[in-house]
């Protein structure tokens, strides 16, 4: 039995809606036929995709392994329809925390400038790979290590590291901080997408952690005083928030930026993106 395309917008309706009522609303169906749909999809590939209870929906191990696959396919699929209906061809480019920092609203400029067939996307995923192996982008912008048996990468600049705490904190009036004075401090760490890990420290000199989901927890955390947080100095650009203030940590390892994708499916645009991002970033 062949895997349709309508089966797989199913399975990633479902989960993202959260149940099968939800995602039978967003279809347009009801609710039965998106019952029928995903249990299609499941005899097709011969593994069950969700558990179902009263309350909840799940993905299985399978499931989650399929998931990604059905967003990559749609979206190739929806950017075939696209390109043949209007003669333009989409590239998402997604990122987790700060895009390209500085650099971001001129790389958007000049990829119109030079590629006016090719529309740009930026897309904020907060994953490792942002977004990357979730389907939401092409290519992607991060600054922590891949899975380099997945993935190929490149990087296209170094960025420093910065120490954010609230204005009213007593090293605000501090030029720089060092990484020592910092692990005596609690320290604001996201574990999915952040740039900072506590192997910045050397073991038995590791600060108190405190953990965040994303950028805007982290800065309402270090607005309010309850932490602070070392971030790549592209946070600063992008993201200017009253009550947070930055100084450099002197002795940090810089961060390596990176584009990324899927080493068994380059992208076409991936070596355009990686000329264009490290011309930025060496001037």
């Amino acid at each position: 039995m062949d895997v349709e395309l309508r089966q797989l917008r199913c399975l990633v309706a479902i989960v993202e809606a959260g149940s099968f009522t939800d995602a039978a609303i967003d279809l347009g169906l009801s609710q039965a036929a998106v019952s029928r749909t995903l249990s299609g999809l499941e005899r097709a590939l011969g593994v069950r995709l969700l558990r179902r209870t009263s309350r909840e929906v799940t993905l299985t191990a399978a499931g989650s392994e399929v998931l990604v696959r059905a967003r990559r396919v749609l979206a190739e699929t929806d950017e075939l329809v696209r390109e043949a209906t209007t003669g333009h061809a989409l590239l998402r480019i997604g990122y987790a925390w700060s895009a390209m920092g500085r650099h971001t609203v001129e790389f958007q400029r000049r990829w119109a400038g030079t590629h006016p067939r090719v529309k740009l996307q930026l897309v904020r995923t907060n994953s490792a790979t942002a977004g990357l192996a979730e389907g939401a982008c092409d290519v992607a912008v991060v600054r922590s290590e891949v899975d380099e048996r997945r993935f190929d990468s490149a990087v296209v600049g170094l960025e420093r590291r910065y120490l954010g705490m609230a204005s009213d904190d007593a090293w605000a009036r501090r030029r720089f901080v060092r990484l020592a004075e910092v692990a005596e401090r609690t320290v604001l760490i996201d574990r999915r997408a952040g740039s900072t890990s506590p192997q910045l420290w050397p073991a038995g000199q590791r600060p108190e952690l405190a953990y965040v989901h994303d950028v805007d927890d982290w800065l309402t955390a270090v607005a309010a005083g309850e932490a602070v947080g070392i971030t790549a100095e592209s946070t600063l650009s992008q993201y200017r928030r009253t009550g947070v203030v930055f100084r450099p940590v002197r002795d940090a390892p810089a961060i390596p930026v990176r584009v990324v994708w899927w080493r068994e499916d380059p992208p076409v645009h991936a070596p355009k993106v990686v000329d264009l991002l490290t011309e930025l970033y060496r001037s």
